[in-house]
């Protein structure tokens, strides 16, 4: 496989999914609506970010793949924070359970930590693209807990 077309998987998997997750809580985006904590972005921040981070996961993903790198711990990790990824903004805006999002993100933020760290151990480029990933998920988390003390 060309590194173009390796790249461009790699990019266009977290890129798409999270496209998915987008269509399917945007009928229940209810962010301009709550009380905020401070700090709080204009809701046209998140899908820039989030694009972002996900073209960011998806260059990693593709460096330690074209390096053969992958192994059963990176793919699982790599898997199961992006499953909690997904999964966050449907509990947080289509169910509307602000704690147990919260809950949930804490654990993203966990998971994206270990991700970093094993990353890193395979390829240190692969790894430092992914600390924008920690400090926004922290900053989200922030976000998540402003909201649902406001909004409770």
């Amino acid at each position: 496989m060309s590194k173009f077309k390796l790249y461009a998987k790699s990019i266009l998997f977290p890129v798409i999914l999270g496209g998915i997750v987008g269509l399917i809580i945007s009928g229940s985006m209810d962010y301009k609506t709550l009380e905020k904590p401070f700090l709080s972005p204009p809701s046209i921040v998140f899908p820039i970010a989030w694009t972002i981070l996900y073209v960011l996961m998806g260059v990693s993903y593709g460096l330690l793949k074209d390096q053969n790198l992958i192994d059963k711990s990176i793919n699982k990790i790599y898997i199961s924070q992006l499953v909690v990824n997904l999964l966050w903004p449907i509990v947080f805006f289509v169910f509307n359970l602000r704690l147990l999002a919260f809950a949930i993100i804490v654990l993203l933020a966990i998971l994206v930590g270990i991700m970093i760290y094993k990353f890193y151990s395979k390829n240190k480029i692969a790894g430092l693209l992914q600390i924008p990933y920690l400090l926004w998920t922290l900053f989200a988390t922030y976000l998540n807990f402003g909201i649902y003390l406001l909004n409770k």
